[in-house]
């Protein structure tokens, strides 16, 4: 195997949670922010990873009630972890957690833990959403820092949950942008997305009808280019992420939605 293909693993379940920082605040072109309520605490999401015919791992998603510092929060938790030859070859295990605002959909702490063949961190970061401030507590390292953030700074997790809430659209058109800014490793991260078009998908669950995305990645020694990465969403009013398809360096990966419970709205089969 190709040194580079050590990447492969820690892909197959960062796909999910990583990918899913496409779907975050942002100004839209041709869209409008409005809040609503597409999720609830008991919401679980569980998704298949697999990289050709083998699957990889798997990565859960759920959200419960809680409070942080007398705030009532959603408290959302990502877990990924490889499984089979894969996770025999790459062991990966990956927690992500993070504690959201309830009526601003901000992120106030967001936890990240992870071991990736032996690749390890753990950071708890604090967001101060009013000073724009990330305090970073890296314990492996013990070393804590401060870094000043843009206004309404999302982390990996609360990204997608932001935009269900938040992003309308009924009036998107094939080639619109998403601008965004995440705090991912330290840094104010932009990142774009291209609306490509409705599509119907097959799924294990039936039909269902998507909004098609196309994040714009950087191109180099994961992905094959500029444009490699694809994500399905529900064209309901759950939004949840249903299918992720990544061309990289060494094949091409997908992810797709394999068991989910407590959703807040129904979930939209279309029957032939």
């Amino acid at each position: 195997m190709k040194s580079h293909n050590k990447y492969i693993p820690a892909l197959l379940i960062m796909i999910v949670l990583l990918v899913s920082t496409a779907f975050m605040q942002a100004p839209v072109s041709n869209g409008v922010m409005k809040h609503r309520d597409t999720y609830q605490a008991g919401e679980w999401l569980k998704f298949r990873v697999h990289y050709g015919l083998l699957t990889g791992g798997y990565a859960t998603i759920d959200i419960k009630d809680a409070t942080y510092k007398g705030k009532p929060v959603h408290h959302i938790k990502g877990f990924g972890e490889t499984t089979g030859i894969v996770g025999l070859a790459f062991g990966v295990e990956d927690y992500y957690e993070s504690w959201v605002d309830k009526k601003t959909d901000l992120p106030y702490k967001f936890l990240r833990k992870i071991d990736e063949g032996g690749h390890t961190k753990n950071k708890v970061i604090e967001f101060d959403q009013v000073s724009n401030k990330a305090h970073i507590n890296d314990i492996k390292r013990n070393k804590k820092t401060t870094i000043d953030t843009e206004p309404g700074i999302q982390d990996m997790v609360s990204a997608m949950y932001y935009l269900r809430n938040n992003l309308t659209t009924d009036e998107l058109k094939a080639g619109d942008e998403i601008k965004l800014t995440m705090f991912f490793d330290g840094e104010n991260y932009p990142f774009k997305m291209r609306f490509l078009e409705r599509e119907t998908i097959r799924t294990k669950f039936g039909k269902v009808k998507t909004l098609v995305f196309r994040p714009l990645v950087q191109s180099g020694r994961v992905f094959q280019e500029k444009e490699s990465l694809t994500i399905w969403v529900s064209d309901d009013d759950n939004k949840i992420p249903l299918r992720i398809k990544a061309d990289l360096s060494v094949g091409s990966l997908k992810a797709d939605l394999d068991a989910y419970k407590g959703l807040k709205h129904p979930f939209e089969i279309v029957f032939d």
